[in-house]
């Protein structure tokens, strides 16, 4: 397999909320495999010691201001970003916002600002930059969503909704623009430790909740979803549209345990099967 299906050199990339957390994460990835980067934030001058971090990676990088709740932004970012470099090539739609709450709790303004950034934002950042790439005849959009958008979660209501919503509309709009040679696509991570949501993995006993529930015994770490980003926006992934990638270490596959007491227990059910119907182990699952 040649290394060129995930080159991304002279490619440009545009990566939503690159102020903190797994945005900066995705745009250095995409850095390091060629591509140069169009930075956005709410205040571009949050950027500043990003963006030179990306130069010093040998790669250009420009910054814009950019509120995914408010239309008028998204289009003044669309277009200063396309005149900056000439093209936008790839998207990465990574700019989102949580509240957790239990559903009772949950508040009018809440659900607006979480559907109103995650799910409408998403959306219309991605029109936005896709009627370049249309006429183009190119383009990788990959939409960030969740492990929520497969799985639900107490506390996550309004989240959830949004994230499956972007699962549902990564494959409307793969079937929209596919044939204008623009894939597009759903890398959804699964629980990952960054710093805005440290406090949480500071509770020791839901840690252990958490860990018992992922077959690989532990959280994400950021750079776990590198090679994920780099092949949804690389040649790599020229055949792969609509599609939702998940990376959470198989918490997707609803894990847990099937027999009482972990692995010593899994040793004497296995005895006990072959010990007859008669056994304790001998039992189905309701």
């Amino acid at each position: 397999m040649s290394d060129e299906l995930f080159d991304l050199t002279g490619r440009v990339a545009l990566v939503t909320g690159t102020s903190r957390g797994l945005g900066q994460y995705f745009a250095r990835a995409l850095a390091r495999a060629g591509a140069d980067l169009i930075l956005t934030s709410r205040k571009k001058e949050s950027l500043k010691e990003f963006a030179a971090e990306i130069e010093a990676m040998g790669r250009r990088q420009y910054c814009v201001d950019l509120d995914v709740r408010d239309e008028q932004s998204i289009r003044r970012m669309a277009a200063e970003a396309e005149q900056a470099f000439g093209k936008i090539d790839i998207l990465v739609n990574n700019a989102g916002c949580n509240v957790r709450k239990p559903a009772l709790e949950v508040t009018w303004e809440d659900w607006n600002t979480v559907l109103d950034t995650n799910l409408r934002g998403s959306f219309f950042v991605a029109q936005a930059v896709a009627r370049g790439m249309v006429d183009r005849g190119y383009g990788r959009i990959v939409n960030i969503g969740s492990v929520t958008s497969v799985a639900g979660y107490a506390g996550l209501g309004p989240y959830g909704a949004s994230r499956g919503g972007i699962r549902q509309l990564t494959m409307s709009l793969a079937d929209d623009w596919g044939r204008h040679g623009v894939t597009v696509n759903c890398l959804a991570p699964g629980w990952f430790q960054t710093a805005q949501n440290r406090v949480m993995y500071e509770d020791r006993e839901w840690v252990e909740y958490l860990m018992e529930r992922i077959p690989l015994k532990r959280p994400g770490r950021p750079d776990d979803l590198d090679g994920a980003v780099v092949f949804l926006a690389s040649e790599a992934s020229r055949y792969v549209t609509g599609q939702t990638l998940l990376v959470g270490g198989g918490i997707s596959t609803g894990a847990m345990r099937g027999l009482p007491g972990g692995e010593a227990a899994g040793a004497r059910g296995r005895a006990g099967t072959r010990s007859g119907s008669g056994s304790r182990w001998n039992s189905r699952m309701s």
